[in-house]
């Protein structure tokens, strides 16, 4: 029988994770190609022959995703398999669209195939969408998990944006570990919350490998999800976050439904600051979907270093990159801080943006006045601190989970914004874990 011809789509996580769990030495099918999209500069490259296995000797390349149409058509390619996350239901079926009117059938892969099994027990947090507040949920739990006595290891969904060789797996426990594995702003962003907290964190390409190692010095896994995918591991207990200040995407953005229906507990996180009818529009359509998961209702309150920085001040707001770009948010903690905060203006970054930075904007116009930070290598890095320089502004407000000072140089006042996860209804997530780790 002929092998399959198969695409994968995807953003550097899932689509490698997709091939290992499915398709790697898998007689089945031929793995022609990977297209790549979301971040820039991961297409250009070869899925490397020491991570795609014995069917294929020079590895597989990795093509932009405007190729799709090009490559289904010169290698007659039987399936496309899309494989990353926090994309409308329209984007998806899009896709779908170009690949079926090019006579390719189109695929998703769900969670009996594609997650592993732990040996420890696993808790898995995961969004309906990018920036919903993941991490300080995730940081949240880990630092319960300690104080019941327990070695918590996080495991973060992958961003192999490097050497996928070297990236096979890594393992964070200090800043240090960031500086070795020439981490990338958003891996910053999220690697160093968990590493100030105490909490060692592992991610990399080969998630069975990470998985294996990361048990060998843990009681429990948490999975720390990425964008709004679904888990790599068996989730035994799954706690999804919702953002009151998006409603409806809850229902309507891939995979984060997925992720509504698979939860144990959905958190309704920023309730401080959203409108008080958006979360009841997202409370109804949990319910709707998932009746029997446990409703946690949580803020993020934002606290500031110095707030004269911000007081009457005309200011630069930057927050983090992928919740403004795919994430489509068009505020952060930064503008929350500048309103609480009285500050006399926000000053539009985009006329003064340089060369990357400017792209970004024309690629994700929905920014708006804000500055994501964006950083995937030395150049962007540049980029992004001459844009900040350019900027007539009085103060620079940073709204990223990172301190950026740490990796560019701002050269005007700054003060950080900060934010930690409060639930504000009960039960809280120390009760649910408590009754958790009774009952297993």
């Amino acid at each position: 029988m002929n092998k399959l011809k198969v695409i994968i789509m995807g953003a550097a996580g899932r689509d490698f994770h997709n091939f290992n769990t499915v398709f790697k030495d898998n007689e089945l099918y031929e793995v022609v190609a990977f297209t790549a999209t979301q971040i820039p500069n991961i297409d250009d490259r070869k899925y490397p022959a020491e991570l795609a296995g014995k069917l294929y000797p020079n590895g597989i390349p990795i093509y932009s995703e405007d190729e799709l149409v090009e490559l289904i058509r010169k290698y007659e390619i039987d399936q496309v398999v899309f494989s990353y996350s926090d994309v409308s239901f329209n984007y998806v079926m899009e896709r779908a669209s170009i690949a079926m009117a090019n006579g390719a059938d189109f695929m998703v892969l769900g969670t009996r195939h594609t997650m592993l099994k732990s040996k420890l027990p696993v808790i898995a947090v995961v969004a309906v969408r990018t920036g919903a507040g993941k991490s300080q949920t995730s940081r949240k739990v880990c630092r319960l998990l300690r104080e019941m006595g327990k070695r918590v290891v996080a495991i973060r969904h992958p961003m192999p944006y490097g050497d996928l060789v070297k990236q096979k797996v890594q393992r964070y426990a200090s800043i240090e570990d960031m500086k070795h594995y020439n981490c990338t702003i958003e891996e910053m962003e999220e690697y160093e919350p968990h590493i100030a907290s105490g909490t060692i964190i592992y991610a990399g390409v080969d998630y069975e490998a990470i998985l294996r190692q990361a048990e060998s010095e843990a009681d429990v896994i948490v999975w720390d999800g990425g964008n709004n995918d679904m888990p790599f591991y068996k989730p035994d207990l799954t706690i999804t976050v919702a953002d009151p200040h998006r409603p409806g995407h809850e229902l309507t953005y891939y995979p984060g439904e997925t992720n509504l229906r698979l939860a144990d507990v959905v958190v309704i996180n920023k309730v401080e600051t959203a409108i008080p009818e958006n979360i009841t529009t997202v409370r109804d359509n949990v319910r709707k979907v998932n009746p029997n998961a446990i409703l946690v209702e949580a803020a993020s309150p934002i606290m500031v270093e110095d707030e004269s920085v911000i007081l009457d001040k005309k200011v630069l707001v930057i927050e983090d990159g992928p919740t403004l770009t795919h994430g489509e948010m068009s505020y952060g903690a930064g503008v929350l801080a500048a309103k609480k905060f009285g500050a006399a203006e926000i000053i539009d970054p985009r006329p003064y943006a340089v060369n990357s930075i400017a792209e970004t904007f024309i690629k994700y116009p929905q920014t708006g006045t804000l500055l994501p930070a964006m950083g995937y290598g030395e150049d962007q890095l540049k980029d992004l601190e001459a844009t900040i320089d350019r900027t007539p502004c009085d103060s620079v407000i940073i709204g990223t989970p990172i301190d950026l000072r740490r990796v560019i140089k701002i050269n005007k006042p700054s003060t950080r914004v900060r934010y930690e996860l409060d639930e504000i209804t009960q039960p809280d997530l120390k009760e649910i874990l408590t009754n958790f780790f009774k009952k297993i």
